[in-house]
């Protein structure tokens, strides 16, 4: 989770996935092979799937100059063994880092192989590397499966509930339902095992766990689409007799979920039901499958009930030892209800699930009674905890509950989590050496308070970090160390709300997936992290929530009563994610897949506001959500909204050559843009120069405005001066909300107040970045002033500490402290611009695996010397500023960059910088560079002092000052 994973490194030796060839000859070297955003996915249903690589190499202009790329059923024929089943051919495109498979449909349920050649410039020999991927089902009709579930209606017999403090609360859920089924099987047999479940599922054939999804299938509308998954259970099959088990639980089928107390649960169904087919092919080539049916035998077992936002409760004196193995006796269990036989919904998952990413040791325990403790995990995370316990008597109960900060008696507090209990319950059966560890439920904390164990050290527990694997794609570091204590905090937000769908929080009863909330975390979100196959997923899941006049809504998926008609800047998500993942990811079939939609939000809006004032059909109209100080007017934001949806809208139907509906969209955006500078921008003549004022006079309001450019180009300069005047008078400090605060920095930047930017990031009062930091944040907070010392917490109704919307400052980070950028008119990173802004710091780097391959700046600055180093991928070109008042003093690899090097192209020059041009490769500039003005950079110069360490305050929400920790143990 701290970095790339293996099949994203580089490679240097011939292996699968890796680059075949001789190094010593040609450095440039394909690796990181991927099928719809996916290392080797297992079940595809896509059929043209999307093949992609990245290229690395040593050299400076070491570029592709072709591509070849061939797919075969085995992988000697790859090698010229046998017929190929495509092959592109070499084509002459030295930008290509993806193809679209166009050969002979392919069939479900079979293994593919492929191989992408890649020609470097002046050397008829290619690169090579190869890959996989495996089909699903080509279509719902193959389907043979039924729905299955444990009878409900035969209820189990319930003890009255123990009074006082140890009484159980169940919810109203009921146990969890466990099947199994027994076949006959044998070693050597080739198998598949499909799934898929209303609600949760955990499989296990012969014992041994399935995978290791989490909350699988994942959350979808399941009325409109539910997801499978896809095992290779080769390996797990035994000579005779095997068994095939799971268990289900209500998940977000029929559990509780978002916050509608009229709704609170069961949005979907009223139980749990569980689908599965086994597909077994012999030695002998003959095939059977074993598939969900009233052959399988259910019960209840030790899973008393499962909630995402209640809990998991385990009763071991419920458990039937062995009932997953062969050999087990189930006639006293009853037969499977079937529940019905309709697969037209079913779809493979186009991402990957949630895992365990991590485990984090406790930096503290401490006894508040006899028999309870209070664990401090020294990080806000999503989870849950494995607990481990010499012995529970029969009966006894271990209770754990979960809390993001302590009260100021150091106890938990958990009246910001509102109806969601976030409690798991152990019941001991009289047996020793117990693992509790729930598998159907997660929450959102830093501590856990664990009722019901006389003795606890830090060796009996752990906290298990779930988040949906997203492959970490960035990285950033610097001299200040708060900032880089910011960049963990933005870190562990997205893992923590990136959890099949992205949330809004982990520890409330909410968990929904807000649309504005994703777009402005989103351009932070896929700097930090491969998103791609996540965000695909989601915006099926944004597509299906569509309301039938075009509408987006506010959350997807949707649920019944959670605002469902879309308010400004939630629902132009539905516009901007695509827009952006496209310019992120170079795939345009992110705009194919979302035009349709983007234009009819679009045409909804300008239905109902034929004046171009968007005031009618604006939803709930959250305006700028949660912002400090004078409220934004709200036609400003949503006019501003809507001009900068129909101006995307037109840019995606360029990128897709669709001309004419481009020209719709352009001239509409463009008679947009002048109804807002008529409607709300008035210009005083009278002052010298002329002064700009947007209507409300609010930060967000000229953000906005210059953010989407609104304005006539004779007053963009007035309007950034008055932005920059009401940041500075108010701290300066940002009084922006959700909306405003992803825009502040980079709308600074761009019009000359980086140090602007800086100073806000210096701030330490509330509001600011920092406040949270120095009073026990580890993630971001939902509310600038979520805790302070004179008020304390803020109203528990909207009260979230691990909320990622604020830290969308982690863009700029990248972008603008770091350098890290692509031009404005670049996708996936083909022209890179490296343009740091230093302030006051002593040294800032970022690296950021893209889609073409790593991109990497880093700058330090020792006295009045800057020294640069950038890495371009092969394939890209890149734009750097190197920042000086001195031309002169530059130097690139420690001699002036000279006319006829084909690799350093100057463009420009300007007083505080040199803008050259290179390809790709390595390069390292150094220039003389003033000494910086505001704020000093104070902190410890040591990088080897962790990114991410636990609190030292004295005073705060979460109280008690923890012990620092490694970098290995803070960061997973």
């Amino acid at each position: 989770m701290s970095g790339p994973s293996a099949a994203d490194v580089p490679a240097h030796h011939p292996a699968e996935g890796a680059a075949a060839g001789r190094p010593e000859e040609r450095t440039l070297r394909p690796y990181g092979l991927r099928c719809e955003h996916r290392t080797t996915p297992l079940g595809i249903d896509e059929p043209a799937p999307r093949l992609s690589w990245r290229l690395a190499s040593d050299r400076r202009g070491d570029d592709p100059v072709a591509y070849r790329v061939r797919v075969a059923e085995r992988p000697e024929e790859l090698d010229g063994g046998g017929q190929l089943l495509w092959d592109t051919g070499r084509v002459a495109d030295p930008h290509a880092v993806a193809v679209e498979y166009a050969g002979p449909a392919l069939l479900g349920r079979m293994r593919y192989h492929w191989r992408v050649s890649v020609w470097p410039t002046g050397t008829a020999v290619p690169v090579e590397a190869t890959s996989w991927f495996e089909t699903a089902f080509t279509d719902a009709e193959a389907w043979r499966a039924s729905w299955i579930t444990h009878d409900p209606h035969p209820v189990d017999v319930v003890d009255a509930p123990t009074e006082g403090e140890f009484a159980l609360d169940d919810h109203g859920l009921a146990p969890c339902p466990v099947l199994r089924r027994t076949f006959t099987g044998s070693p050597g047999t080739h198998a598949r095992l499909l799934v898929s479940a209303r609600g949760l599922y955990e499989v296990r054939l012969n014992g041994v766990r399935v995978g290791d999804a989490e909350l699988a299938p994942g959350w979808t509308d399941y009325h409109c689409r539910i997801q499978y998954q896809t095992y290779d259970v080769s390996e797990l099959l035994r000579e005779g007799e095997n068994v095939l088990a799971a268990t289900v639980t209500d998940g977000w089928w029929s559990g509780f979920v978002g916050f509608e107390p009229r709704r609170a649960g069961a949005h979907y169904g009223s139980f749990p039901q569980f689908l599965a087919e086994l597909h077994l092919t012999g030695p002998d080539g003959r095939s059977s499958a074993i598939v969900t049916d009233e052959t399988w035998r259910t019960s209840t077992g030790v899973i008393r009930h499962a909630d995402l936002l209640m809990g998991e409760c385990h009763d071991l004196r419920h458990a039937a030892d062995g009932w997953e193995l062969p050999g087990f006796d189930d006639t006293g269990w009853s037969p499977a209800l079937v529940a019905g036989a309709d697969h037209h919904l079913l779809v493979a998952s186009v991402d990957e699930p949630v895992r365990a990413m991590a485990e984090l040791r406790p930096c503290s325990v401490r006894r508040i009674s006899p028999d309870t403790h209070i664990v401090d995990f020294g990080q806000n995370l999503a989870g849950r905890v494995r607990l481990r316990i010499v012995q529970l008597a029969a009966g006894a109960r271990v209770v754990i509950r979960h809390a993001e900060v302590l009260d100021e008696s150091h106890q938990l507090y958990t009246a910001n989590l509102r109806t969601a209990a976030a409690t798991d319950v152990l019941v001991g059966d009289g047996r020793q050496d117990i693992v509790f560890e729930p598998r159907f439920t997660y929450h959102g904390f830093r501590y856990a308070e664990i009722r019901g164990v006389p003795e606890l050290t830090e060796s009996d527990v752990v906290a298990v970090v779930l988040h949906s694997d997203t492959p970490w794609a960035g990285e950033f570091d610097c001299s200040d160390a708060e900032l880089r204590r910011l960049h963990e905090c933005v870190a562990w937000g997205q893992r923590s709300n990136f959890v099949s769908v992205p949330t809004d929080c982990p520890q409330r009863d909410e968990r929904l997936g807000w649309l504005a909330d994703a777009q402005v975390f989103l351009p932070t979100a896929a700097l930090n992290a491969d998103v791609a196959a996540f965000f695909t997923k989601w915006l099926r899941d944004i597509d299906d929530a569509r309301t039938p006049d075009g509408g987006f809504t506010n959350v997807a998926p949707r649920l019944v009563g959670v605002c469902d008609e879309g308010a400004p800047g939630w629902g132009d998500a539905g516009v901007i994610i695509p827009w952006h993942l496209y310019r992120t990811y170079d795939d345009p079939r992110f705009l194919v897949r979302a035009l349709e939609g983007m234009r009819a939000w679009v045409d909804l809006i300008h239905r109902h506001n034929r004046d171009l004032v968007w005031r009618r059909r604006v939803g709930p109209h959250f305006s700028d959500w949660l912002a400090p100080g004078t409220p934004t007017p709200r036609d400003v934001i949503a006019t501003a909204c809507f001009a900068h949806s129909a101006r995307l809208t037109a840019k995606a139907a360029d990128a897709l050559g669709q001309k004419d509906v481009a020209d719709h969209y352009h001239r509409l955006a463009g008679d947009i843009r002048r109804t807002f500078a008529e409607h709300f921008v008035t210009v005083e003549k009278s002052a010298a120069p002329p002064a700009v004022r947007i209507a409300g006079d609010t930060q967000t309001g000229y953000l906005v405005a210059l953010a989407f450019e609104l304005l006539p180009a004779d007053l963009v300069d007035a309007a950034a001066h008055r932005l920059a005047e009401i940041v500075e008078s108010a701290g300066p400090a940002l009084l922006t909300g959700f909306l405003g605060v992803a825009l502040a920095a980079p709308v600074l930047d761009t019009h000359g107040r980086a140090d602007l930017a800086h100073a806000l990031l210096h701030r330490d009062e509330v509001p600011s970045w920092r406040f949270p930091l120095r009073h026990g944040a580890t993630t971001i907070w939902e509310r600038w002033d979520g805790w302070t010392p004179d008020t304390g917490f803020r109203a528990p109704s909207m009260n979230s500490f691990n909320h990622y919307a604020l830290g969308s400052i982690g863009e700029w980070l990248y972008r603008g402290v770091a350098g890290l950028d692509q031009a404005p008119d670049s996708t996936g990173y083909r022209h890179l611009r490296i343009r740091p802004r230093p302030g006051a710091l002593r040294h800032a780097s970022a690296r950021h695996e893209s889609v073409r391959g790593t991109v990497e700046v880093t700058w330090e600055r020792h006295g009045g010397l800057l020294a640069l180093r950038v890495l371009v991928p092969p394939g890209s070109t890149a734009d750097v500023y190197v920042p000086t008042t001195d031309p002169r003093s530059i130097r690139e690899s420690g001699v002036v960059p000279r006319a006829d090097d084909r690799h350093i192209t100057l463009l420009a020059t300007a007083c505080d910088h040199v803008r050259y041009r290179v390809s790709s490769g390595a390069y390292r500039f150094t220039a003389t560079h003033p000494p910086a003005d505001g704020h000093a950079d104070t902190s410890p110069a040591d990088r080897s002092e962790p990114s991410l360490t636990p609190s030292r305050r004295t005073s705060g929400p979460a109280a008690k000052p923890s012990p620092a920790r490694s970098h290995e143990e803070d960061t997973p």
